[in-house]
């Protein structure tokens, strides 16, 4: 049997392109490479990151950026590309065209699949970390409009502790904030949306409190990793062999 080569390593499928960040992830995260029981390979964006221009603004400059980013990532062997940031929905057409390898930016693009799972008098949640941010702009960008589907959006407040380590990029904060503040947004959440019938976590830094989630509002959660371990499982579909027994 031959075998084909083209690369300089090969097994790293899952290519995950990154914002240029300082603040600790913990496993579960997507930029902690130990989340995932497969090899991934990251592809930093660098220059693009700031406290004042963040990748919902989806201007030419950072689209730019992260089409050659992908573009090395496709080069490099990668045969699915994901982000670390939910925002980067407004490129995910942009960024799907630009390569011949599926581009996910976002578990936004979940909502149609989700939709027909769960009763018509339930709600899908969307937890993110600044409802503002939600728009339609997003969700026509991730394939799907909020006419056509019952959502609910809840966030964090300006002040969190998530905020202040994640947004503002700081090298240390107070995990056990943090989980404070994403327990009390579900408490909250589950208290003014009980029809909520699954939650879709769009910030993929609220991963590693999937559990918590989960836990507490009593219905399925669905985060980016969850979305990786779907699509790794489509490019690896597992062999079962031809026999009966």
């Amino acid at each position: 049997m031959n075998t084909l080569g083209g690369y300089t390593f090969y097994g790293q499928d899952i290519g995950i392109l990154m914002l240029d960040t300082v603040f600790p992830r913990t496993r579960g995260d997507i930029g902690n490479a130990r989340t995932f029981p497969f090899p991934v390979r990251y592809k930093v964006v660098r220059d693009v990151f700031n406290g004042d221009k963040l990748p919902r603004d989806a201007d030419e400059v950072l689209l730019n950026a992260f089409i050659k980013a992908a573009r090395e990532l496709e080069a490099e062997g990668c045969r699915a590309i994901t982000t670390s940031c939910g925002f980067l929905a407004g490129f995910q057409q942009e960024l799907a065209a630009a390569v011949n390898i599926p581009v996910f930016t976002t578990t936004l693009s979940l909502v149609p699949m989700i939709a027909p799972m769960i009763a018509k008098d339930k709600k899908i949640a969307i937890f993110t970390e600044r409802r503002e941010f939600m728009t339609e702009f997003l969700f026509n960008r991730a394939g799907w409009s909020s006419k056509d589907f019952q959502i609910c959006i809840s966030d964090l407040p300006e002040s969190s502790a998530f905020n202040h380590l994640v947004i503002y990029d700081k090298k240390e904060g107070d995990f056990t904030a943090i989980q404070q503040n994403i327990m009390e947004m579900t408490q909250n959440h589950m208290k003014e949306h009980p029809d909520t019938g699954a939650i879709i976590l769009e910030c993929q830094n609220f991963a590693p409190f999937g559990s918590l989630i989960s836990e507490i509002s009593h219905v399925p959660v669905f985060g980016i990793n969850q979305l990786i371990a779907f699509i790794e499982s489509a490019i690896h579909y597992p062999d079962y062999g031809t026999t009966f027994i």
